[in-house]
């Protein structure tokens, strides 16, 4: 894993020392540009494969013609390198070479033979064509912006924003990080920042002509492969078990997240039987009773099981996070005003990790996304349910009139009613994602911003996605085909990327190898949810691999309690940052709207806290990135 940048175009007297400064911590082993008078690339390299010199970036081809800067691994790299033997030669044993003299040989259609994680540059330089890809799923991070001169892009968008004078807001990518706590798609804060979004790759030429294009979509297309839930379990058994094998592949010690959850234990549990003779490293969070409060589960219990089970070395990470103290240096790394402590927890472990010399860590992230793990998913069920019901809707109406969304459960249940009166499936599936209600969150802002963003439903561009799809019938895997999409690639793998990066640590997740997703796209719904049972077959493989009291235990998050943190612990904190000094220097939120939303929450009278951690990660972004 590392940190690329590029600059093509108009790029005379660009500091790159500033940019090396900006990115050092995603590549603390090595360092690297190439500058001439069309383009710079810079590369900051964390070694996981060929630790030798031979694996320095920018790295170029033996004819001098082509050079690359890449962030990633390529699992399938070996099988890739053998089809190119005879016709290339090869001096180290990395993937980056691997990949470099496979664009060679095939151009762009090269994607379509890549299992991995990657964002990538390949720049030809007789010609001055650039050519930009990020993976299928959008596991590495990937940001540009450009203008009629110049096309800039980078792993990480700091690096972008201080090179460019124009910093305007996006208030529609602002009104997402409110509504769904994160952004989907291609917008961030900033007007001028864009996400690649996974999938897609960018073509540009001397003539700064910018070309992006999609090369690749989930295959969700409405056809099931499997005959017998045994024919299922064993070609997902073994597909799994090849994903885990092919990302153990590293120069340096991997380890282990084990939450004590279904995932990332049986991701511990095979890997286990694949390496018998090896004493696996594995890391948790510990827990406490404020966890236990906010619906959270105990997973301590069930991680030591898992652990004594499989003889692995578990150690015990503290959740102690000082939020005053930490949160600037946490929205820094995130750069995405996401509403999560989460990215915390992913930090203190990788703090560990790479203080224990351990540099890669395996996730079990994705096994919700791609065999329905989440409430949402179950809400689906319940939709169906309540819908040949012919008095269902006022029965809800009149139950939540007994919950004025106070606590967690509360929430729930009004968002489950706003989302059940939507006027179809697509409706209510991209209403499930919303955390909060649109009208109430547009009130946050003042008048001349709303008066742009009155007419913006955040849930439209989730619909639309949805036309990409158009053989599926399914509400389900729709569900799941925007979980994958857009939950994972801009919430739950921009986290963990970022955290752990700022760490020099890699995080790898088998669960997203590509030919798994593919696999999961063919599983019969009865296979993935069976009655209100969630990762039916996931469930059904793990009991060759752990005890049932662990596979069929209640689901936890991963993260902190924020109510008691938004409610007590970060109370002054709160006070400070949303002041009316402070926001009025943003001059964007209405003061008083959210003044009284503060008071409401901690009057309990609405369920507001992650609100309150959003507008926080927003204010925070702007002070240090604007």
């Amino acid at each position: 894993m590392c940190g690329i940048f590029g600059i093509s175009g108009s790029h005379q007297g660009i500091d790159l020392t500033q940019i090396n400064d900006l990115l050092n911590h995603r590549g603390p082993d090595d360092f690297g540009i190439y500058s001439n008078e069309f383009i710079s690339l810079l590369h900051r390299r964390l070694s996981i494969l060929d630790l030798s010199e031979l694996g320095h970036q920018p790295m170029f081809s033996k004819c001098g013609h082509f050079v690359i800067v890449f962030n990633g691994e390529i699992y399938n790299h070996w099988e890739i390198r053998n089809e190119l033997l005879g016709k290339y030669e090869f001096i180290s044993t990395s993937d980056t070479e691997t990949l470099l003299y496979a664009f060679i040989e095939y151009g762009e259609t090269v994607l379509s033979k890549l299992n991995g994680i990657f964002a990538f540059a390949i720049y030809k330089i007789t010609t001055n064509e650039l050519f930009i890809a990020r993976d299928h799923l959008g596991v590495k991070p990937l940001y540009y912006s450009c203008n009629e001169n110049q096309l800039i892009f980078s792993s990480e968008y700091k690096a972008i924003l201080s090179l460019i004078e124009d910093h305007s807001l996006d208030y529609h990518g602002i009104l997402n990080y409110l509504y769904f706590l994160w952004s989907p798609g291609q917008r961030t804060p900033f007007t001028q920042i864009h996400k690649l979004l996974p999938g897609h790759c960018i073509k540009y030429n001397n003539h700064q002509r910018l070309e992006v294009i999609k090369y690749y979509e989930i295959p969700f297309i409405g056809s099931y492969k499997f005959q017998s839930t045994l024919t299922c379990m064993n070609e997902i058994e073994f597909q799994i078990l090849k994903s885990i094998q092919s990302q153990l592949l590293s120069d340096v010690p991997v380890g282990f997240f084990l939450s004590g959850g279904l995932d990332s234990s049986l991701i511990v549990a095979m890997a286990a039987k694949l390496n018998p003779n090896s004493k696996l490293k594995c890391y948790t969070i510990g827990s406490d009773a404020n966890y236990i409060k906010e619906g959270f589960v105990d997973d301590l219990q069930y991680a030591k099981r898992v652990a004594e089970l499989y003889n692995t070395e578990l150690i015990e990470v503290a959740n102690e996070i000082d939020f005053a103290a930490e949160w600037d240096r946490l929205i820094w790394h995130l750069e995405e005003p996401q509403s999560d402590t989460a990215p915390g927890l992913v930090s203190n472990i990788c703090k560990r990790a790479r203080a224990d010399g351990c540099y890669v860590l395996m996730s079990g992230t994705g096994g919700d996304d791609l065999f329905s793990g989440y409430r949402r998913h179950q809400s689906i069920l319940y939709y169906q349910w309540f819908r040949h019901l012919p008095l269902a809707k006022w029965g809800l109406q009149f139950i939540t009139l007994f919950f004025r969304k106070k606590h967690p459960i509360d929430r729930r249940i009004h968002k489950f009613y706003n989302s059940f009166i939507q006027k179809n499936a697509e409706s209510f599936i991209s209403n499930s994602f919303a955390w909060y209600d649109l009208e109430q969150i547009k009130k946050l802002f003042k008048p001349e911003i709303l008066e742009y963003i009155q007419h913006i439903n955040p849930e439209d561009y989730l619909k639309e996605s949805l036309n990409s799809i158009p053989f599926e019938k399914s509400n389900l895997n729709k569900m799941l085909y925007l979980d994958i999409k857009y939950f994972l690639a801009d919430h739950n793998l921009n986290y963990t990327d970022k955290l752990s990066m700022a760490h020099g640590i890699e995080v790898r997740v088998p669960y997203l190898d590509k030919d798994l997703i593919e696999l999961t796209t063919q599983i019969p719904i009865s296979l993935k949810m069976k009655g209100q049972t969630t990762k039916f077959i996931l469930r059904k493989i793990a009991e060759k691999y752990l005890p049932k009291d662990i596979i069929y235990r209640s689901k936890s998050g991963f993260g902190s309690p924020v109510r008691q943190l938004i409610g007590h612990e970060l109370k002054e904190f709160v006070d400070d940052r949303l002041s009316k000094v402070r926001l009025d220097d943003q001059n964007i939120f209405n003061v008083d709207e959210v003044h009284k939303l503060i008071k409401d929450n901690l009057e309990q009278k609405v369920d507001g806290s992650y609100i309150i951690l959003s507008l926080l990660a927003i204010e925070s972004v702007l002070r240090q990135f604007r």
